[in-house]
């Protein structure tokens, strides 16, 4: 060994050959150089000795940890090496690097065979300043569930500051009750943001000057604008997050036979947690949660709490404006309910979410409390 080194010294011999030789990695063979140039600045290089490595001190893993890695690396398709440390992490406790799961799949047989990896994507730098001051908000179709051809939508949102993802859940398709149900929970538990990233979706964009949509008015009543990115690329970090979900969600969804939206969205909404509290983030060097409670700390959040409002329930519904019939009656889904107002009275139909109605006599306005006419239980 010692000629080894006197000979890469001497640079009779490169790295590989010196490394090759001594069969030794570059890092253990520039460790033990190191000692080496020490030993020859003291005049010992002649009783220099190599000092102990430790050994393989490796322990095999318990069997729980053992049997997810089994069951997560052997889905078809496969989970991600660092969504399987993850996983092990959320489940067991126990910590893993991405790269000790990669050795571990590599020993069992269980690395996959597929495409060459793309080149790393260069990292964009912008972002604001202040948790709350822009959300990014999209909603992604995909075949979640392997062995379907259905493509439910993911509605996401996601801090541009912090990078917490402030809300996640999945539905049969992408239409205005959905965001209607969505929107409302994520302002419930974090707060009501400054604005929302968006594209040009008609549920969000119209083509006449001035005019909002039903969305877009409802999210103006609580005064949350929206911005309009202008390309995918331009709200690069939610889209980043839809491929974050499409990697990770259908071989766990295979793995678990998961199979249907409340299964799936109660599992979602664990890993939403997990992720914000323990992945660390590459950009930001440290948990999206971390990020957000720095920023509190220091004073640089806009949030607002979600008010306790009376007209709460009925901005985040479907409404509709009809008008009482000559029966005193009004429609509502296939029925016709009976109205103690004046025939061609108008009124403010509205379709909750979760499948009820109400009908109001006034639209939404502030400085006004609602005057509520019919509140109905899942009408037909």
């Amino acid at each position: 060994m010692r000629d080894v080194l006197r000979r890469f010294r001497a640079e009779q011999i490169s790295i590989r050959a010196a490394t090759a030789e001594l069969g030794l990695g570059r890092s253990r063979f520039y460790e033990l150089y190191g000692t080496y140039l020490a030993a020859c600045a003291k005049r010992k290089a002649r009783s220099w000795t190599p000092i102990s490595s430790g050994g393989n001190q490796r322990r095999p893993f318990p069997d729980p940890v053992a049997n997810t890695l089994r069951k997560l690396l052997g889905a078809v398709p496969p989970c991600s090496y660092s969504f399987t440390a993850s996983e092990v992490l959320r489940r067991h406790g126990f910590t893993l690097h991405r790269a000790t799961v990669r050795r571990w799949a590599l020993r069992q047989g269980l690395v996959p065979l597929g495409p060459r990896k793309n080149p790393p994507r260069p990292v964009r730098r912008w972002q604001v300043q202040h948790i709350g001051q822009l959300w990014q908000y999209d909603a992604s179709p995909h075949r979640w569930f392997p062995g379907q051809e259905r493509q439910p939508s993911l509605l996401g949102l996601i801090d541009d500051h912090s990078r917490l993802i402030s809300g996640a859940r999945i539905y049969e398709r992408e239409n205005l009750p959905a965001h209607l149900d969505f929107l409302p929970a994520a302002f419930r538990q974090h707060g009501l943001p400054l604005a929302l990233y968006v594209d040009y979706h008609s549920f969000f964009f119209t083509s006449q000057p001035e005019a909002l949509t039903q969305l877009g008015s409802a999210l103006r009543f609580y005064e949350v604008s929206l911005r309009y990115a202008p390309t995918p690329q331009a709200k690069g970090k939610i889209e980043r997050s839809h491929d974050f979900w499409q990697k990770r969600l259908p071989p766990l969804f295979c793995a678990e036979q998961i199979t249907t939206l409340p299964e799936a969205n109660d599992l979602l909404e664990k890993l939403r947690h997990h992720h914000n509290a323990k992945e660390i983030h590459r950009e930001l060097r440290s948990t999206p949660q971390a990020a957000w409670d720095l920023a509190l700390k220091e004073n640089r959040s806009v949030l607002r709490a979600a008010p306790n409002c009376p007209w709460w329930p009925y901005v985040w519904s479907l409404r509709s404006q009809t008008k009482v019939g000559p029966d005193q009656r009004i429609a509502v889904g296939s029925q016709r309910f009976h109205i103690e107002r004046p025939c061609g009275t108008s009124v403010t139909r509205c379709l909750h979410p979760n499948g009820d109605a109400s009908v109001l006599l006034l639209p939404p306005a502030h400085g006004k409390l609602p005057t509520l006419l019919l509140n109905l239980s899942h009408p037909k």
